[in-house]
Formats: structure tokens, C-alpha cells, sequence
């Protein structure tokens, strides 16, 4: 780990499926995560991707860079642009700062919308795991 590392990106699909199955997953029950007809009726195109899925991502992507015996400590995002069906997120990163075994990791996922969603992540991961 050394600062100005860079992940490789990470593309993913935005599917119906995904969207609904991480609502339900997370226990997001409202209906603009999986009803297209009420998430119109809300303004929104159709359906789109809770904050929590968001998160979920973010979190996997970092420890598929780090590996098996990366522990996440802390996750903090934003959200901009949604993730509507039929669109891909790309997720970019950076490794910010490094103390020790810990590192702080800029991520950044766009869609054809825009950015998506913004953060850092804070990773530790030991030694032995390098």
C-alpha cells in the first residue's frame, strides 16, 4: 500500500434485479426501489439504487483491491446522480494516505448520468495479508 496507488476500475452493471434484490437485502421497503410505476409518479425515470446497495458496493470494491484480511473501518459516501436500470457504474479509487497498515482510499462511480456516488474508505489490512 503506498499513497497514490490506484485501483483498477470496476464496472457493474445496473440491473432491475440489483437494484430491487439491495433494497430488499438491506430492508429498504420503499417503493421508489422497486416499483417503476410509483417511482414515476415521483418524479424519478424509474427505479433506482438505495444508499445502502451504494455502500455495499463501495465496500466490496475495496476489499477485492485489498484482499481476504482487509477489515473496512470506516465507509463515508455521498450520492449524486442515481443508478437507474439499464446504465453501468464504473467505480475508480486512490489510496490517499497510508499509516502503518491502514490507508485511506478516495472512491469515486460515475454512470451516464454522472458521478454517483463519492467517499473514502479507511482499510486496514495486516501485514500477513500483503
Amino acid at each position: 500500500m503506498r499513497a497514490g496507488e490506484r485501483l483498477a476500475p470496476l464496472e457493474i452493471p445496473v440491473t432491475r434485479t440489483l437494484i430491487v434484490a439491495g433494497a430488499i437485502a438491506s430492508r429498504d421497503y420503499q417503493d421508489v426501489h422497486h416499483d417503476p410505476e410509483l417511482a414515476r409518479q415521483k418524479g424519478a425515470p424509474d427505479v433506482f439504487m438505495n444508499i445502502l446497495t451504494t455502500n455495499g458496493l463501495v465496500g466490496r470494491y475495496v476489499t477485492d483491491h485489498f484482499g481476504p484480511t482487509a477489515v473496512l473501518r470506516k465507509v463515508a459516501i455521498r450520492l449524486g446522480a442515481p443508478n437507474h436500470p439499464g446504465d453501468t457504474m464504473v467505480l475508480t479509487g486512490s489510496v490517499e494516505e497510508v499509516h502503518g497498515d491502514t490507508a485511506v482510499v478516495r472512491v469515486v462511480g460515475a454512470n451516464g448520468l454522472g458521478t454517483h456516488v463519492t467517499g473514502t474508505v479507511t482499510v486496514t489490512v495486516p501485514e500477513a495479508g500483503r
